[in-house]
């Protein structure tokens, strides 16, 4: 039987502790956020999630990502700590917003990181297409990712990755039986996500049973 250490994780129990623990710990003010998060019902990158991100972006040697989905700004700072990216973020919320940049502010990564404020398909339809970048991270609104897509094609320079985080949505993305009612929507969109994905000519896509589900796609032109 399966038991779930977060609801919003897709693997067993005992792998995501061993996981866990192999992670250095975190330190500081990045402490401070994971504990605020938990205490605020603030969604955050996961461990095991952000851990392996944290290394894709040291091996590919990343100068510039660009962030859907700011929330308190967590993972912008962890994916400019870890090789030293300047990090555009996006964000709707005007609270998260607020709190994201004053956390960027406290960590001294305000140089590093820029946040925009607004709808993510608005604002990346704005973006000039020589505003290349190395990595695009998707984690905003699952319902959007197809309409992200073409926006975060247009912008991923040729041999730069789109992880998109949150794909296997609890389990009900891979399986009927998990699909709550009201997610029935964007299960569907996200399953139509990945389906685009895997046949897109452009890419080359693997499905990572990590967090709640990472979709690791290289842009091959």
């Amino acid at each position: 039987m399966k038991s779930w250490i977060e609801e919003d994780n897709i693997n067993y129990e005992y792998i995501i502790r061993y996981i866990r623990d192999t992670i250095p710990p975190r330190e500081g003010y990045i402490k401070e956020l994971e504990a605020f998060a938990k205490a605020n019902d603030v969604p955050i990158s996961q461990p095991e999630s952000i851990r392996f991100i944290e290394v894709l972006l040291k091996l590919m040697r990343a100068e510039k990502v660009l962030e859907i989905g700011s929330a308190i700004g967590y993972s912008a700072m962890r994916m400019s700590q870890s090789c030293g990216a300047d990090v555009v973020t996006v964000e709707l919320s005007g609270e998260m917003a607020d709190i994201a940049e004053a956390n960027i502010k406290k960590m001294g990564l305000d140089k590093k990181i820029r946040l925009i404020r607004g709808d993510g398909v608005k604002v990346l339809a704005e973006m000039p297409s020589a505003e290349e970048y190395d990595v695009i991270f998707v984690d905003a609104a699952k319902g959007q990712y197809m309409e992200f897509f073409p926006h975060c094609m247009r912008l991923l320079k040729k041999g730069g990755v789109l992880i998109s985080d949150n794909v296997l949505y609890k389990g009900m993305t891979a399986t009927d039986e998990l699909v709550v009612r009201r997610k029935i929507t964007i299960v569907r969109r996200l399953r139509a996500y990945l389906d685009m994905l895997n046949a897109h000519e452009g890419l080359s896509t693997a499905i990572l049973p990590i967090g709640d589900g990472i979709a690791l796609s290289f842009k091959e032109r």
